[in-house]
């Protein structure tokens, strides 16, 4: 009897403020690091790729502290960013995404876009392939969802496409079924929220994260249109500016100062009102998103996933529940599963179950 090939994958996803790194063995961890970054030492670069070099020297002496050299793995996975509308599923890096990164031929300005850099650079120098798993800008939107009130901004599909589609994934097989057959509503609750619905297994629909929808910890979500054009021609803000007010700067920073949960349900035991209404105004809006998600599904909805750090904020997750359950049984899966995603992507196509795809 043959022994079972073993895949060592080195997982890396950057966030806003630190970096998530894994190793695995088929599908089992070996061991996972988070490594961190104050806002102060990040706030030197104007650009997320800017941080590409620091991320990237910090992953190699981890890997030195952990006695891992590349020339050990089977291959390096990346999260993948804002690129281009992609269809889901696994893609091998090659130097076509490497280019649009780097040229800023991409949708956003976004961390996850280094993702792929960083792994590509460690898998290069060993001689190993490297791939990205449903990206930022997996776009299965029906055409409907396009179009907006004026023909020259199209609605774009961006979310936080890799632990959407693993929750929807695990959530169709704990219902014994396959996610082609099941509808549900997913919101990723994290820095950013994205609320989509998914019929058949596909994501028909979102909230681009970075302009419309619930305020999040970290950004602004939809605003009042001609307000916004206003303040962005008030002469307070210029354009980088606004940018980093709207996405980075606002949500929960704007309001109370921190993006911290931690901090803002301790402040509201200790009776502070205005942020128990800020949290509530919060839950409030990805409710309503979720309503408005419903329809989109004509009512026909399997249940309502809730997913991302906030999942685990029993204040925001009860007043969610108590809004939307109405609509179809709510079901919680808190954290982000994207490391185990990617892993799990880039294992399909090493052994041979799935076809990696070309950017």
């Amino acid at each position: 009897m043959s022994r079972r090939r073993i895949f060592r994958i080195l997982a890396i996803n950057p966030g806003s403020t630190s970096t998530k790194v894994a190793l695995f063995e088929n599908e089992t961890v070996r061991w996972s690091e988070i490594l961190s970054y104050t806002k102060d030492r990040l706030a030197q670069f104007d650009r997320v790729i800017d941080q590409l070099e620091i991320r990237r020297d910090d992953i190699r002496d981890l890997l030195s502290e952990k006695k891992v050299t590349p020339s050990d793995l089977s291959a390096v996975v990346g999260r993948g960013g804002p690129f281009k509308p992609l269809e889901s599923g696994t893609y091998r890096i090659e130097e076509s995404v490497v280019n649009d990164v780097k040229a800023g031929r991409v949708q956003a300005d976004h961390i996850s876009n280094i993702g792929v850099l960083l792994a590509y650079e460690i898998a290069k120098e060993a001689g190993i392939p490297s791939f990205f798993v449903d990206p930022v800008s997996v776009d299965e939107f029906e055409d409907v969802a396009r179009i907006s009130g004026l023909p020259d901004l199209e609605r774009k599909s961006l979310l936080h496409a890799l632990n959407v589609k693993a929750t929807a994934h695990q959530a169709a097989a704990d219902s014994g079924e396959h996610l082609s057959a099941m509808n549900f509503i997913v919101a990723h609750l994290g820095g950013g929220i994205s609320v989509c619905p998914i019929r058949k297994g596909r994501i028909v629909d979102v909230n681009n994260a970075n302009e419309e929808g619930p305020f999040s910890p970290e950004r602004a979500g939809g605003l009042p249109s001609s307000s916004l054009v206003k303040l962005c021609y008030s002469g307070t803000y210029d354009y980088n500016g606004m940018k980093k007010r709207l996405v980075g700067g606002g949500g929960l920073v704007a309001h109370l100062g921190t993006s911290d949960l931690v901090e803002i349900e301790e402040r509201i035991r200790n009776g502070d009102e205005r942020a128990a209404l800020i949290m509530e105004a919060m839950a409030y809006q990805i409710a309503k998103e979720i309503g408005a998600m419903a329809t989109v599904l004509e009512g026909k909805i399997d249940a309502i996933l809730l997913t991302g750090g906030m999942a685990y904020a029993d204040r925001i997750i009860e007043s969610i529940k108590k809004k939307v359950s109405f609509l179809a049984p709510v079901r919680v899966y808190p954290g982000e599963n994207e490391m185990r995603s990617l892993t799990l992507g880039t294992l399909r196509v090493l052994k041979g179950e799935e076809v990696s795809k070309t950017y």
